[in-house]
């Protein structure tokens, strides 16, 4: 697993050359082989833990509002020689294929969490087997990650983004993309959500 953070990237919605306190722009490790090695970070935060320089994330909405420290472009990287979707799909023998993201709840501590996608298709022996609705998926965090077995490689990869981001108080919003290729979880709790809510 290989989560970085960005401000340089083409086309991110973060993407900047310098932040509001003036720092150049920079992409950096979060994660590295699965451990947390990296922080987004602006002048005071970068000072109080000692850790070097700011890596140019400090915003504001306008010019009423102060800086606060603010998410970059914050991706899930390819694996380099990853196989394309299909060859994950062929790997699953009783599975769901979910595409986009439509609808999200999360609890305030960002733990447990239930989301759904714009399109879902039943996987079945490795192959796909027809698209199927009402679909969600439910896990906390930790074994949500826990459970991705393999990532596409770069031919899978695809970055999106929200123009929504709302931080702060007093509240202010960003722009933010967020990049992913392919992944392939396992176990993970998927729910029909017409039977969920009595239908």
């Amino acid at each position: 697993m290989h989560v970085t953070g960005d401000r340089t990237v083409e086309h991110g919605l973060s993407t900047i050359g310098y932040d509001d306190e003036g720092v150049g722009t920079q992409s950096w490790d979060l994660i590295k082989d699965g451990t947390l090695v990296g922080y987004q970070l602006d002048r005071r935060m970068a000072k109080l833990q000692g850790l070097g320089r700011s890596n140019g994330c400090a915003f504001a909405d306008s010019p009423a509002h102060v800086p606060v420290q603010r998410m970059a472009n914050v991706s899930l990287q390819p694996a380099a020689n990853g196989p394309d979707t299909a060859g994950l799909i062929a790997g699953v023998e009783d599975g769901i294929y979910i595409l986009g993201d439509r609808s999200w709840s999360i609890d305030m501590q960002r733990y447990n969490f239930q989301f759904t996608g714009q399109r879902f298709f039943a996987i079945k022996n490795g192959q796909l087997a027809g698209q199927v609705k009402d679909v969600a998926y439910q896990a906390t965090t930790t074994d949500f990650w826990g459970s991705m077995e393999a990532v596409g490689g770069p031919q899978t990869y695809h970055l999106g983004g929200a123009f929504n981001c709302g931080k702060a108080q007093p509240g202010q919003v960003a722009a933010v993309s967020h990049g992913c290729p392919s992944a392939l979880f396992r176990s993970v709790n998927v729910l029909n959500t017409q039977q969920e809510a009595g239908h």
